[in-house]
């Protein structure tokens, strides 16, 4: 009789082992039940829940008048598609389909070879929802929903969503009004660039969140969604631009661009007591409906120069350096000073002339800024103090007091400082006074060009320029940044620009408009070329910045062409198709026209010295 296979140790291990699992799958249950049943409950809810973001509407941009919109939000359609229930009883079937599908929508759509290709991808990837284009025309939703109701379309489904749009054409073919200005939003629903940039927070609102139920197919329900957040709609904002003006300087920046085959030509107007930025313009510019196409081709039209790009402004800073001479008290606008031809410096290693290469002998030193004497200018400058080292120090000194080197503080995305040399961190030498002292060794933007001006008209307080009047119904307030000069220092500065274009004809017969008062400065600078290591020869960066008024200042204009290139170019005697100042004097004539303000001055006096020539 066979022995007994079963024993009590055996048993027991058996029993041991078994409680052991048992023990375990107990634990694992109530690590699942209790440690992570949050989570599970979580991923159960995601699998029949989808949480949901409804973007709000963008707030609206409208011109000082508050009724005209620069920029909105419309209703669009956005085309979506399930390609995962989209087959066929084959494979071939299911691929023919959504061949089918991609071909009615290529031509609906309109698309290049190559987004035919990515939305072909997207239909053959299988997935259970993809967004296919959005921001479609009307004529486009309606041709796909014609294709739902025939059949020939099948699992597409059209979205709504908010698209933003610039309505207004702009001063040229293919841009909108104050396109660098207000900037884009690009698909993502956020601002790029402008006034959609740097007020993004509030314009943009905050999106209502929802939780929905998901059907068999995992499309969301909606009309049951539960809202877990609110949301709220973006604020609207009204600017200081007045959109008629706006037109105008754009019409004019553009003429000048053609007519002068600049690189690009830039027009602000402001006023120089509140800071106001009236109107502001660029060519070339661009259409903020179309942003895309111009990210693709070329995204530095994006950048706004008033703002964004520096340059050497030339002659227009001979008027800081009578700023730093008038305050400093070793001139008056009377003084008695010498020309000359050549001005030599550095112990003869460097040297300074005049644009005409001559002399003008004894002047006055207001005169010498109206005739824009380089020589006179880089002498005044070495007075400024008893070194090089002291007299660099009260110019810089003049330079940073009216703001260059640090931004304006406009209420606009993307200002730069621009760059100014510290004596006091690099030493000069007389040929940097010198070249200092006519605009020459130092980059600004043309925002703080006007804003400089503005303060030499105003009064003497430096302004804080601003395009923004209102955040939905709420005035904003900005400061200016105090009082940079007296008065009487103001009124002196004001005196010498409304000098500069009554003594000197060229300007006189170019820039007076007949019943206001008018006073600016001129600026012509080479270009170095990094290239050939060279100033050259054909093109030049042209300025004006002035002011118009009736019986005072009134308005500051500044305008720059960049890159001109002029139809006469001799030493002495330059000259373009338009000039800066006459495009000042059109752009100041708008200017007044559009604004109501109509001249209260008798004409000027048609007399005037006999001599012509350009300074």
């Amino acid at each position: 009789m066979p022995g007994r296979t079963d024993s009590r140790p055996r048993s027991l291990l058996v029993l041991v082992l078994m409680a052991v699992f048992g023990i375990a799958c107990i634990g694992r249950l109530g690590y699942w039940q209790f440690v992570r049943h949050d989570d599970l409950v979580a991923r159960a809810r995601d699998q029949v829940t989808a949480r949901i973001e409804v973007p709000p509407v963008r707030g609206t941009i409208y011109d000082r008048s508050g009724t005209v919109v620069l920029a909105t939000s419309v209703e669009r359609d956005l085309l979506s598609a399930f390609p995962a229930q989209m087959t066929g009883p084959t494979d071939a079937d299911t691929a023919a389909l959504r061949e089918r599908v991609a071909s009615a929508l290529t031509a609906i759509l309109g698309l290049t070879p190559a987004d035919a290709d990515a939305l072909r991808a997207k239909l053959a990837g299988g997935n259970a929802y993809v967004v296919l284009a959005h921001g479609l025309t009307p004529a486009q939703s309606s041709a796909i929903k014609a294709g739902l109701a025939d059949g020939s379309l099948v699992q597409l489904r059209l979205e709504p969503e908010p698209v933003r749009v610039y309505p207004l054409a702009g001063g040229a073919t293919g841009t909108t009004l104050a396109a660098q200005l207000l900037g884009f939003v690009n698909r993502d629903g956020t601002g790029q660039y402008g006034i959609e940039g740097r007020w993004q927070d509030l314009l943009a609102g905050n999106p209502q969140v929802l939780l929905a139920q998901r059907d068999g197919t995992g499309r969301p329900i909606l009309e049951n969604a539960q809202t877990l957040q609110p949301g709220s709609p973006g604020t609207s904002v009204t600017l200081t631009i007045d959109a008629s003006l706006q037109l105008k300087l754009e019409q004019e920046v553009y003429a000048a661009w053609v007519a002068d085959h600049a690189k690009g030509v830039s027009g602000v107007v402001m006023d120089p007591r509140s800071g106001e930025i009236l109107a502001s313009a660029t060519y070339p510019s661009y259409d903020g409906n179309d942003y895309g196409a111009i990210a693709a081709r070329d995204p530095s039209r994006f950048i706004d120069p008033i703002i964004s790009s520096v340059y050497e402004p030339g002659s227009v800073f001979k008027l800081l350096t009578a700023d730093a001479a008038l305050q400093a008290g070793v001139v008056t606008r009377s003084t008695r000073l010498s020309d000359q031809a050549v001005l030599r410096l550095d112990g003869g290693r460097a040297m300074v002339q005049n644009a005409d290469r001559g002399s003008k002998g004894t002047l006055s030193f207001q005169d010498a800024v109206a005739w824009s004497r380089n020589v006179v200018m880089s002498k005044v400058a070495l007075k400024l103090g008893s070194t090089t080292r002291q007299a660099a120090t009260v110019l810089h000194d003049a330079w940073t007091r009216l703001g260059f080197g640090a931004l304006t503080g406009i209420d606009v995305a993307g200002e730069v400082p621009g760059l100014v040399r510290d004596p006091a961190v690099q030493p000069w030498q007389q040929i940097d006074l010198a070249n200092g002292s006519f605009g020459q060794g130092i980059a600004v933007t043309l925002l703080q060009l006007a804003t400089a001006y503005s303060a030499m008209v105003n009064g003497g307080t430096l302004p804080t320029p601003h395009v923004v009047k209102e955040t939905g119904d709420t005035p904003t307030t900005t400061a200016d940044r105090g009082r940079v000069m007296t008065p009487a220092l103001s009124a002196d500065l004001t005196a010498i620009m409304e000098r500069v274009v009554n003594v000197v004809p060229f300007y006189r017969a170019r820039t007076l408009i007949p019943g206001y008062l008018v006073g600016g400065k001129t600026g012509t600078a080479q270009i170095w070329d990094s290239k050939t290591r060279s100033f050259r020869t054909d093109v030049y960066n042209f300025s004006f910045v002035g002011f118009v008024g009736r019986t005072a200042p009134e308005l500051v204009v500044a305008v720059q062409i960049s890159e001109g290139r002029p139809i006469v170019n001799v030493p002495g005697n330059m000259e373009n198709a338009v000039e800066s100042f006459e495009l000042f004097r059109r752009i100041a004539t708008d200017a007044m026209t559009t604004l109501d303000l109509p001249p209260t001055r008798p004409a000027p006096s048609p007399s005037a010295p006999a001599a012509s020539a350009r300074p």
